[in-house]
């Protein structure tokens, strides 16, 4: 059996949507990341990175980054079409992923979550503040510009299609801007809207503690 290492909340929930839209058995365990579980000796010896998400395969191999385990899971179980046939529409969509994953969670959301870990060294409180201040600031410029990218993409398409594999990466970045209060474009905002009506999104909302 499968096994994913998740924290609920966090990027991982788009991992877990995949999961459960392919029906794939599969296991948890919830790693609380304030805790510092990730950086146990037990889970580093699985994931040297101390990274989520990450999947543990059948054979005890474990895959790591967002990207590479939502490209295993389309190609595990190919019917679901989580990437499209034709090659360069799929490597569009793992672009669009990889831009979500890198770019607007990697660089914007991160400086809006962890700002401390993006200040420099022997600052006193005051300063400490105004960096914290400063950093996350341009964590949602960041964010922001990333949405203005994802809403050209997202304009030009239909929703009355298939989950496919960017969505689920599309999906966290957008709702953790609901959950910040950081106004989407219409376009993106209408993305979420359409997940949020999925059955399985919502399954995975409540699975992970949210009942909105």
């Amino acid at each position: 059996m499968l096994t994913f290492f998740m924290t609920p909340g966090s990027c991982s929930t788009g991992i877990h949507i995949l999961l459960e839209a392919l029906e794939l058995p599969f296991q948890v365990t919830v790693l609380n990341l304030p805790a510092g579980d990730h950086r146990q000796p037990a889970y580093l010896a699985l994931n040297p990175k101390g990274s989520i998400p990450a999947l543990q395969l059948d054979d005890g191999r474990v895959l790591t980054e967002f990207g590479a385990i939502a490209h295993w899971l389309a190609r595990r179980v190919p019917r679901a079409q989580l990437l499209p046939d034709d090659a360069a529409a799929a490597a569009e969509l793992i672009g669009r992923l990889d831009y979500a994953v890198g770019t607007v969670h990697g660089q914007g959301w991160t400086r809006v979550f962890t700002p401390e870990a993006y200040l420099p060294p022997g600052l006193e409180e005051a300063e400490s503040r105004r960096w914290t201040e400063a950093i996350q600031a341009r964590g949602r410029e960041i964010v922001q510009a990333g949405f203005a990218v994802l809403e050209q993409a997202l304009a030009a398409e239909s929703l009355d299609r298939r989950l496919n594999l960017a969505d689920a990466a599309l999906f966290y970045v957008f709702f953790w801007a609901e959950h910040t209060g950081l106004p989407l474009p219409p376009h993106c905002a209408a993305h979420l809207a359409w997940m949020r009506r999925m059955p399985v999104v919502q399954q995975v909302l409540a699975e992970e503690g949210y009942r909105r």
